[in-house]
């Protein structure tokens, strides 16, 4: 089967770059530390794949670096069948950041290989999360169905393709 678990309060805690730091690291992803802490008795996955703002105008989505530590091979499965569902161009086979995202807690605690798809915008002057990032232009305006259909039809192609 396939579980699409839905998680809150992942933007909780203190940035990194803040001066100060009240929050501790674990005051990040709430939801999804919660979820991989108190599994239900007898849950198993294979793995996870995290979406995360996949709908932005001119996204890419490159390797997250704790993705590849974690789940490389989730990895490599995710970008192959991009490329065998013709969007090979939305998933260049190039590393990006390392993200604190809600894959850490499910590869730290729950022990389940979950990689982050999550875009990259390596020339954006405001954030290489894209220009609308936490701004009040992240709205629907700025969502692009090419860039949803390119990650939904990856995602199809994984689990069709799924032995």
């Amino acid at each position: 089967g396939v579980d699409f678990v839905c998680l809150d309060a992942e933007d909780w805690g203190t940035p990194q770059w803040e001066e100060d730091q009240t929050n501790s690291a674990d005051s990040w992803a709430l939801g999804s530390n919660y979820f991989a802490q108190n599994l239900p008795e007898g849950y198993e996955a294979r793995y996870g794949i995290l979406l995360d703002m996949v709908g932005g105008q001119g996204a890419q989505f490159y390797q997250e670096l704790m993705s590849l530590q974690y789940a490389s091979a989730i990895v490599k499965k995710v970008w192959r069948a991009a490329r065998q569902a013709g969007y090979g161009s939305f998933f260049p086979k190039k590393e990006g950041g390392t993200i604190t995202d809600d894959h850490i807690p499910l590869n730290l605690y729950a022990h389940i290989p979950t990689i982050d798809i999550i875009p990259y915008y390596p020339d954006c002057a405001q954030s290489s999360f894209g220009p609308t990032w936490h701004t009040l232009n992240d709205n629907m305006e700025h969502i692009d169905r090419n860039t949803l259909k390119a990650v939904g039809q990856t995602v199809v192609q994984v689990l069709w393709t799924e032995e």
